[in-house]
């Protein structure tokens, strides 16, 4: 990772390269053009020098046919033209030279000679050579008339390489549109780098989650345009997507506070989206425990809802529809309304409604006040009886005198007990910010009520366990949490009966919440009971209740202190077969 970083720093911007990559090739251009027309100037040149010599070959030659005298003729010709230091010669078929005026005497054979070897396969020919006569550097010119070679030649002079020069105009003019195409070329790649700079650093800032403050500006060209759209759909795609995730996370919040449980789950079964109340309600409707939303098929109350699904998902003949099917489910002493939705992707949903649990509601707040007045009026009047009987007889015994003070004792303990668990329950109910918040270790928490109620547990014979993996913590109220478990393990104790065995478990555990179960395998409720257990002073068995003491407001506290941990807390029982409570509460409220 790192060396792929240290390449992008290193390598040459987009601008440059193509920069440099435009220009290289046009100069490769340029100096191909300046060499191939350098040339084609040089060979002009000398082809004009070469014409000029050769119209003076076939002129000597014409003059040689007309007198036999060949060095008067050299003679007059050189008299009449204006190169004066012409030399001139000719070379029979055989390469011998039959004249020459540069002086020298012995010749070699000169069919060797390039301008010669030219003339004798093509008729003429010209060359710039040293002379191997006379040592000098001469300009050759040489034309094949009848079989003799007729030469003319001028030295290299200063004269010679003037002709032969070159214009340089075009040189120059090359250079100058080298130089106008650099400036050209420079500007327009420095705008498209400066384009293409700015989207690299806007994407830049995308991958890095820093959405720029200010706009991008870009050049008034088409490159320009584009990155101009570029820019607007992505910030209107940002905002669209802020939108829907808005939107969503509205939608996941109805879903998560919702008074029913509801899940989502793709074509083959897995699952999109689901609340907390989804997996308790299910695990009072099964006999088995549910651990996650997938399983919600494989319980036999679900068979309709099951069925429903083989049968329709794929179904070719659906017709764009969405299809529904409900069925009702009453276990538990709960009634639940199970809807399912089918999607034309043949993905579905899931709601579990409990359909009793406003008739419940109701029925509690007709009962409250009633209960409160009955449960206060019973340890008052016990109190007042007790202190009349006192009262009215001075002459008591004082073992029957101290008798009726400790029932007096016990009665007001107990109302001070009712009171002070109605106290919380005012407090929950209408002051739940005034509670401290704190981490709270569970095992740590539950070791400490087991250790508190180890005594009790001796005498009944009862065995405690904890499941409690990973070591749960929770930032909540410590005192609150306490009556929690503290409740539970109270009722365990008071009424699933002796040789039992309680386990809680933390059986689950998703980004937000700990799910725990609470479980005894005692004399269970009936199940026309447990859709009533959380209700202030209601009793299963009140003369059974009376004897063994309590308020009658234990649960309801366990219930409101899980909901005061935005929880949610259910039960299953039957008779026989213990008790089991399914609650939930947050990590951090």
């Amino acid at each position: 990772m790192v060396k792929i970083e240290e390449e992008k720093r290193n390598r040459v911007p987009f601008s440059q390269r193509l920069f440099w990559s435009i220009f290289f090739m046009f100069l490769g251009f340029s100096v191909c053009f300046l060499l191939f027309q350098y040339q084609r100037e040089r060979e002009f040149a000398q082809e004009k020098l070469n014409n000029v010599l050769s119209n003076y070959n076939y002129q000597l030659f014409r003059k040689n046919q007309q007198t036999d005298n060949i060095n008067l003729a050299v003679r007059q010709f050189i008299e009449d033209i204006p190169h004066k230091e012409l030399r001139v010669t000719v070379i029979d078929p055989s390469g011998k030279v039959l004249f020459d005026n540069s002086g020298t005497e012995e010749f070699s054979n000169h069919n060797d000679r390039s301008e010669v070897r030219k003339a004798r396969l093509y008729n003429e020919g010209f060359a710039i050579r040293s002379s191997r006569s006379t040592g000098k550097r001469y300009f050759y010119s040489a034309n094949n008339i009848g079989g003799y070679i007729f030469r003319t030649a001028l030295p290299y002079d200063p004269y010679v390489k003037g002709i032969l020069s070159i214009n340089k105009d075009f040189i120059y003019f090359a250079v100058l549109m080298i130089l106008i195409f650099f400036f050209v070329l420079s500007r327009f790649t420095f705008n498209i780098g400066r384009t293409i700079s700015k989207l690299r650093d806007f994407a830049l800032n995308i991958q890095k989650g820093q959405i720029p403050e200010t706009d991008y500006t870009f050049p008034n060209d088409e490159l320009g345009d584009i990155s101009q759209n570029i820019v607007t759909l992505y910030h209107r795609q940002q905002k669209t997507k802020d939108e829907l995730s808005m939107e969503r996370n509205k939608i996941i919040k109805h879903f998560q506070y919702s008074k029913e449980g509801f899940a989502m789950f793709t074509a083959d079964g897995k699952e999109i989206l689901s609340n907390i109340l989804f997996i308790q309600f299910l695990n009072i409707i099964s006999d088995t425990q549910i651990h996650q939303a997938e399983d919600v098929l494989d319980i036999p109350e679900m068979e309709p809802i099951r069925t429903f699904l083989t049968k329709t998902i794929n179904l070719q003949n659906r017709k764009n529809k969405v299809l529904r099917q409900s069925v009702t489910v009453d276990k538990n002493g709960k009634i639940f309304l199970i809807e399912c939705i089918l999607f034309l992707d043949n993905s579905y949903e899931l709601s579990v409604n409990d359909i009793s649990r406003q008739e419940e509601e109701s029925r509690m707040k007709r009962q409250l006040t009633q209960n409160v007045a009955h449960e206060l009026k019973t340890p008052v009047s016990s109190i007042q009886g007790y202190l009349e009987t006192i009262i009215s007889n001075p002459d008591l015994m004082p073992d029957k005198r101290q008798f009726f003070l400790e029932r007096c004792y016990s009665q007001s303990t107990r109302l001070t007990g009712l009171l002070r668990d109605i106290s919380v329950l005012n407090r929950l109910d209408e002051a739940a910010g005034m509670f401290d918040l704190s981490e709270v270790n569970i095992p740590k928490l539950i070791a400490e009520i087991q250790k508190e109620c180890s005594k009790e547990m001796e005498e009944k014979k009862i065995t405690a366990e904890a499941i409690l993996p990973d070591n749960p913590t929770i930032y909540g109220n410590y005192s609150l949490l306490y009556s929690i478990f503290r409740n539970l393990y109270d009722n365990a104790i008071a009424y699933a009966g002796e040789e039992v065995h309680i386990t809680v478990n933390c059986y689950k555990e998703d980004p937000k919440y700990y799910y725990f179960s609470f479980s005894d395998n005692g004399t269970g409720i009936a199940e026309e009971h447990i859709n009533r257990i959380f209700e202030r002073f209601y009793r299963v068995d009140k003369g059974r209740s009376r004897k063994v003491g309590g308020t009658g407001l234990g649960l309801s506290i366990v219930k409101n202190g899980v909901n005061f941990h935005k929880g949610q807390i259910s039960a299953k029982s039957s008779l026989g077969k213990g008790v089991t409570f399914f609650f939930t509460l947050k990590k951090k409220i």
